[in-house]
């Protein structure tokens, strides 16, 4: 491989995040509960995050709108103010989590920086992704922060343009097959599956990918291993 640039995604790739929002989502389905069941309150939730993607995008702040409008549905239109009140303040929580990063990032940016151009590519708010590279003290190993509407083809296409590289110079390294494999691989370029323990739904399949560019690994820093 003739690479020049290796992509990290950002949550649950370099720092917990979906265990975030899982807590939150158990806490909003408790203050719901007397509206209706936990898993009913869950599948209303997705259903209105999914319908608001194309107007909120990716990240917290959407996804605290998600809430009240889904509390808005499910108590037909009859919720207090103070369980919205409520539901702001999980998301103001959810905005201000530590950031813990995973087994073996730092050290596998350690290992990579300086024989390569390194730069985040993620998905999400800006402030909110900027403040959490910032607050991970990972900063510094990364020569560009890409924060994307959305990973599709097109996205990445663009992303590999402004880097001024060809796609099969690129090398992706995500726990998403949907967002982080699948449209680099189309595109030509290479990339890495690195797994969460929890993943959100909207970014599962339902297929194996098999493809020549493509590697799967358990942890972060055996992607060492497929560089050397």
């Amino acid at each position: 491989m003739s690479l020049k640039v290796i992509a990290f995604d950002a949550d649950d790739t370099l720092w917990i995040n979906e265990t975030y929002f899982d807590e939150t989502e158990k806490k909003f389905c408790g203050l719901m509960e007397d509206y209706l069941s936990h898993q009913g309150i869950s599948k209303e939730l997705f259903k209105v995050e999914i319908d608001n993607l194309k107007l909120y995008g990716y990240g917290i702040k959407g996804y605290i709108l998600s809430m009240i409008e889904a509390a808005m549905n499910i108590s037909n239109h009859t919720i207090p103010i103070e369980i919205i009140e409520k539901i702001i303040q999980y998301g103001k929580e959810l905005l201000e989590k530590p950031i813990v990063l995973l087994d073996g990032v730092e050290e596998t940016l350690e290992a990579l920086h300086g024989k390569y151009k390194l730069v985040v590519a993620t998905k999400g708010d800006l402030l909110d992704q900027r403040r959490k590279l910032h607050n991970s003290g990972l900063g510094h190993y990364f020569h560009h922060i890409e924060v994307m509407s959305d990973k599709q083809e097109i996205d990445y296409s663009d992303l590999i343009k402004r880097l001024e590289i060809k796609p099969e110079e690129f090398f992706m390294i995500g726990n998403s097959l949907k967002s982080d494999v699948l449209p680099v691989l189309a595109i030509g370029g290479h990339a890495v599956h690195i797994p969460f323990h929890t993943t959100w739904a909207h970014e599962k399949i339902d297929h194996n990918v098999e493809h020549e560019n493509f590697s799967a690994f358990e942890k972060i820093a055996d992607v060492l291993k497929r560089l050397e």
